[in-house]
């Protein structure tokens, strides 16, 4: 089983909630660490734990950014890192996959199944300090989910007029996964 770690430029996730009942509100959290263990030819083996510095969250508007990181929502201040860690594998089809594990969010641990796509793997160049001391093998990967952000503990919300809600209480996750096979 080949290990692999999670190359944080080229890593993110991405998260998006309704606004007002009628838009998308989208987010990212960039630069996010973890580490793999993959074989393609033996996925069901797949164990993989990542960890984001939940500070990090960036929407474009400064305002609601601070919002999101504050007790109403993240609470970043008393719960600095939002964290999954793979429990199970059960391949669906050809590089498909649903990952089980453990989401931790504002200290609240919850199974969350992922819907994962490997992408495949080249070798690539990789450079340091102007130097190319490639090859290096890497690996792309996606996953989907939806969680219910009041299972975490994520409650704010106020009324919008007709029983609607400032922010939908379901927010839908796509991780982007560039990893690097460990030398």
């Amino acid at each position: 089983m080949a290990n692999w770690f999670f190359e944080p430029g080229h890593t993110e996730v991405e998260f998006r909630a309704r606004h007002m009942m009628v838009t998308w509100v989208r987010g990212l959290f960039k630069n996010i660490s973890g580490t793999l263990e993959f074989d393609p030819a033996d996925p069901t083996k797949m164990a993989f734990e990542t960890k984001i510095e939940a500070a990090t969250l960036w929407t474009g508007v400064q305002q609601r950014d601070d919002h999101l990181r504050s007790a109403d929502f993240l609470d970043v201040e008393h719960f600095p890192t939002i964290s999954y860690k793979s429990t199970s594998v059960k391949p669906c089809s050809g590089h498909e996959y649903v990952v089980e594990g453990d989401l931790t969010l504002r200290g609240v641990t919850r199974s969350v199944p992922l819907e994962v796509a490997y992408l495949g793997q080249w070798d690539t160049p990789w450079w340091e300090d102007g130097v190319d001391k490639g090859p290096k093998r890497r690996a792309g990967f996606v996953a989907r989910t939806r969680i219910d952000r009041y299972d975490f503990g994520v409650n704010w919300n106020d009324a919008v007029p007709n029983g609607g809600v400032v922010v939908s209480p379901e927010i839908e996750l796509r991780i982007d996964v560039e990893a690097i096979r460990e030398n």
